[in-house]
């Protein structure tokens, strides 16, 4: 038994002394890395990483980057990137440390890293263990992970907060609850920053070649300033980093029966505000029209935020709205009674895809938008599949007759996709060159 005590006593020790130097090794490479960008908040994360890093860069700063949404990518000082490996494809915190070490590698000016952090106390950790940024950025508050940061959105903004840097500087688009932020901020001796979206013109916001808005354009800015870009830099060096992978975009198909469609993935804004915001954006821009029609895509362990896409129908005004995955039933029973009978069933967990696609297909119009919301996985993603099989329309947009909005040029009917990961210089001289032919 002694025997025992010992092998658990030794084992003990040596399990304390590695975990020593590793922290030790983890905070020296930390040191190596002048400028830590720690980008947390609900939605736009991974927008904001990117913008961030693009600005800095222009700025001829050394700047390594690391998203972790849509798809987790590690971004070199050139720009180019490579999807971040994970072992059984599961996330995990821990992984950062293997960041910064790559990171301090390049012996960088700057490091822009997207908290990958959800239940509060891991959000702490990821602060004052992991990352310890001396510049935090609280993009927003809005309605999502409430089961591990809520129930109420004070209480979400309170828990963000736990990713502020002491001593240091957080900046923020977050207008509403600025005074809760405000409070969080003062304890910690941390420097709050409001990033005004008002700031940024529409004529800045044409430069880009993809959809975003003017909140995360603004952070990126202010970010750009505390560290001593100018606006001017700061904004070339953002016109020219490649998006993310799940950037709000818009592609246009024609069907096998010549139709026209035009295909908004607003999947990844996932919560009922975002959601909102970024169809009356593309609205207001002309990149889709009406007649509009909208999917939602339902699943089992989102039954609420199923009814949330439900309930934002009647803002939304569809012609039609097509209900996939399942329960069907908790999205169209939130539909206010008025607009319920726009509603199409075409949900089921075991629906043949080939079926429900069909039938949706068949039911637009010559020349319509659909607006995909609610979650990708499950059906949603068998619908993105089944629509990217569609020819696509390059034809040049109909800008006239019957309900279709004209389009205003303020941004682009369509965007071709590169894969993010392509090297250099060919991915590089691609979106110069695309980003050129839409400024």
């Amino acid at each position: 038994m002694l025997f025992l005590y010992t092998v658990l006593v030794v084992c003990g020790a040596v399990l304390l002394i590695a975990g020593v130097v590793e922290q030790r090794r983890h905070f020296a490479n930390l040191d190596r890395i002048p400028t830590r960008v720690l980008v947390n908040g609900i939605r736009g994360k991974s927008s904001i990483t990117r913008l961030c890093a693009g600005a800095l860069r222009g700025g001829r700063l050394t700047t390594v980057a690391k998203t972790t949404g849509t798809a987790a990518r590690f971004i070199h000082p050139d720009a180019t990137e490579e999807p971040v490996y994970r072992k059984f494809g599961i996330a995990n915190v821990v992984e950062q440390i293997g960041i910064v070490r790559r990171a301090a590698a390049y012996r960088p000016d700057a490091l822009v890293i997207e908290c990958m952090a959800v239940m509060p106390a891991l959000q702490e950790i990821n602060q004052s263990k992991l990352i310890r940024s001396t510049i935090g950025v609280l993009c927003n508050v809005r309605e999502d992970h409430l089961a591990e940061m809520g129930p109420t959105l004070d209480d979400v903004a309170r828990s963000l907060s736990r990713s502020m840097p002491v001593d240091g500087i957080c900046v923020t688009a977050e207008k509403d609850r600025f005074g809760i932020l405000q409070e969080e901020a003062d304890a910690r001796n941390c420097r709050l920053v409001y990033a005004d979206p008002d700031t940024v013109s529409d004529e800045e916001l044409r430069g880009f070649s993809w959809f975003t808005f003017k909140e995360n354009v603004a952070i990126a800015l202010t970010v750009a300033e505390l560290l001593g870009v100018d606006r001017r830099t700061a904004l070339q060096g953002m016109y020219d980093a490649p998006p993310d992978p799940g950037v709000l975009s818009v592609e246009r198909y024609r069907t096998p029966e010549g139709k026209r469609l035009r295909f908004a993935n607003v999947f990844a804004a996932n919560d009922p505000e975002s959601t909102l915001m970024n169809i009356n954006q593309l609205l207001d821009l002309g990149a889709i029209h009406r007649p509009l029609h909208v999917v939602v895509n339902c699943r089992p362990d989102r039954v609420e935020r199923n009814g949330q896409m439900g309930e934002l129908i009647p803002d939304l005004d569809p012609e039609q709205v097509f209900v996939i995955g399942h329960p069907a039933k908790s999205a169209i029973d939130a539909i206010p009674a008025a607009f319920r009978d726009r509603a199409v069933d075409l949900g089921g967990d075991r629906r043949d895809p080939e079926e429900f696609m069909g039938q949706l297909l068949g039911r637009l119009g010559p020349d319509s938008s659909l607006v995909a919301i609610g979650n990708i996985h499950g059906q949603g993603e068998l619908l993105l599949e089944h629509l990217a099989r569609l020819a696509p329309d390059e034809g040049p947009a109909d800008q006239t007759g019957g309900n279709t909005t004209p389009h205003d040029g303020t941004a682009p009917l369509y965007t071709p996709r590169l894969a993010p990961d392509q090297r250099r210089p060919q991915a590089r001289e691609e979106w110069h060159t695309l980003g050129e032919q839409h400024r």
